[in-house]
């Protein structure tokens, strides 16, 4: 009778120990394999969203080489980059979430006036053919924001036309516009409240803020 015909049991647990010690060690080589491709193309999505919002007349800086971390009016911690052109910081980058009938991930660039350079959606799950509208690859309707700011649109615009703003709503599905109308808005207002810190000429790094949002 060979080993395998055998009904001692710490055979068994031997077996199945060994069984259990080769899947561990292929799914650890596998996620070394595929740990480093990973981040590079989350790095690549990054900065291809960043060059969406930041235009290269406004930069000639790595728009990923400097990230600051700042809490808003409510205490929530916002991950900033900034665009520097000769030296002086020329716009900002930063991501909001917003809740629409589900989490909408925004993506908006201000320059240092505190007008919108862009916004686009990094990801969303609102109902396909109804809320997806915000995609710029489904409508324009995202790149109405392009150039408002506090100082040149009144709180009162800053809604769906049905309820007295300037934005189109969507049809079946008015809250997703809301939400990110509200987001960009805030948005705004964040950068209003820090202002002097975003636009400082003093660089900071992670490692200056003791590693915040690390």
């Amino acid at each position: 009778m060979s080993w395998l015909d055998s009904e001692n049991p710490v055979v068994h647990a031997g077996l199945l120990g060994g069984i259990a010690l080769v899947a561990a060690v292929f799914l650890i080589l596998g996620n070394m394999a595929t740990e480093q491709p990973i981040k590079d193309r989350n790095h690549e999505d990054l900065v291809h969203s960043l060059e969406i919002v930041i235009p290269d007349r406004l930069h000639d800086s790595d728009l990923t080489a400097e990230v600051i971390h700042l809490e808003d009016a409510a205490g929530k911690l916002h991950e900033i980059y900034r665009a520097r052109k000769a030296g002086k910081v020329t716009a900002i980058a930063f991501a909001q979430t917003v809740n629409g009938y589900m989490s909408i991930h925004l993506i908006m660039g201000i320059d240092a006036s505190g007008e919108v350079l862009g916004v686009r959606v990094l990801s969303h799950e609102e109902t396909p053919g109804l809320g997806d509208k915000i995609e710029v690859a489904k409508s324009d309707w995202i790149t109405r924001f392009d150039g408002l700011s506090l100082q040149n649109t009144p709180r009162t615009k800053w809604g769906v036309k049905k309820d007295g703003g300037m934005f189109d709503q969507f049809s079946g599905a008015t809250i997703t516009p809301r939400a990110v109308i509200k987001g960009v808005r805030e948005g705004l207002e964040f950068f209003s409240f820090k202002r002097a810190e975003l636009l400082s000429s003093d660089k900071v790094t992670d490692k200056d803020e003791g590693g915040a949002g690390s």
